[in-house]
């Protein structure tokens, strides 16, 4: 198979290396990775499975090596080359170019054993940086808007540079966690507040990725029993939390991805928060925060031993409060395991 890559990821999992200016070719049982001399030392040393090629003009290499190899077909993933890099290549060739959306994450959705264990690993450590999240918080973020704490989710989660982080904390106190991907205001928490966090950290390249919801008071944990003194909160989290479980303890290998999101969305549904939920139940995670499969309600990927996804319903009331609880889960063995 000829493919041609320059997503850093795609790229890492290939030979086990990226940097920020690399093109990668595979043409059948040969494979370059061409990148500039910034990056030889490094290149030489972890590149695996493939001839490390140093130049300054990365797609004049890229199109000699092509035209030596006399290839006729490349594979690439439109969704990942801009139009003027694609054409450094295509307009010097004469090889037909055969798009395929989701190339590498196709060939990335069956995580190995050992991708599992860092997978797992990366879910564990986030999991303990939001206990130290959760103390930091208590202790000094009573008064703090929106800007500080999500400062301090950064500083605290990643381990004070340690770690990478999967993206950008989603910190957001009561209305504004009424939006999936709140970005932070001047509202300034006070005991009593809903509080919402979503966040991840990466280990070894991969991302781990969790939300949880809690009522902010002297003594909290991120743990998915929460108490609110609101009723509706509470009856809406109550409800996410039992449909958050339902799809853990039902989902198997060999349904479809639609349905697990169904044992999300018809609890959600027949409880009467239907509209507010509105996005899929989850996603696939690994070396990209966003990964196949796609736990959506239009989606026929057969679920299979060795798939990685999140487990997230939500309920979102404008204005009011927005509710999330997230874990990733493993396919193993048929069930669904969180890490």
């Amino acid at each position: 198979m000829n493919y041609m890559l320059n997503n850093e990821n795609a790229i890492y999992y290939e030979c086990g290396y990226s940097c920020d200016n690399v093109l990668y070719l595979s043409l059948g049982s040969e494979a370059y990775f061409i990148t500039d001399s910034r990056y030889t030392i490094e290149a030489r040393e972890k590149v695996h499975n493939a001839e490390v090629v140093i130049d300054r003009d990365l797609y004049g290499r890229a199109v000699k090596i092509l035209k030596e190899s006399k290839v006729k077909k490349m594979i690439f993933d439109p969704k990942e080359w801009s139009v003027a890099a694609f054409q450094h290549l295509t307009d010097n060739t004469k090889i037909t170019f055969s798009p395929e959306p989701d190339f590498s994450h196709k060939k990335r959705i069956i995580k190995s054993d050992e991708e599992l264990k860092i997978l797992a690993k990366a879910a564990k450590l986030g999991a303990k940086a939001f206990s130290r999240l959760a103390k930091e918080f208590q202790q000094n973020g009573i008064g703090e808007n929106e800007f500080a704490l999500t400062h301090k989710a950064k500083s605290v989660l990643g381990d004070y540079g340690k770690y990478d982080l999967s993206f950008d904390p989603i910190v957001a106190l009561n209305a504004n966690a009424a939006k999936p991907h709140a970005l932070p205001t001047k509202k300034r928490m006070k005991a009593g507040d809903l509080l919402l966090v979503d966040a991840g950290l990466k280990y070894k390249r991969y991302c781990s990725d969790r939300t949880r919801t809690v009522q902010v008071g002297e003594r909290f944990t991120f743990g998915t029993k929460s108490t609110f003194a609101k009723k509706k909160i509470q009856k809406a989290y109550d409800v996410v939390l039992k449909a958050h479980d339902n799809a853990i303890a039902k989902a198997r290998s060999g349904m479809k991805a639609r349905e697990v999101d169904a044992l999300t969305r018809d609890l959600i549904n027949k409880a009467g928060f239907g509209e507010y939920f509105v996005h899929s139940t989850g996603h696939g995670v690994g070396l990209d925060i966003h990964e196949m499969p796609y736990i959506a309600s239009k989606s026929d990927t057969i679920i299979e031993d060795g798939m990685v996804y999140t487990i997230e319903p939500g309920i979102y009331i404008p204005g009011e409060f927005g509710i999330r609880i997230e874990d990733m889960v493993a396919m193993i063995d048929g069930k669904a395991v969180v890490l």
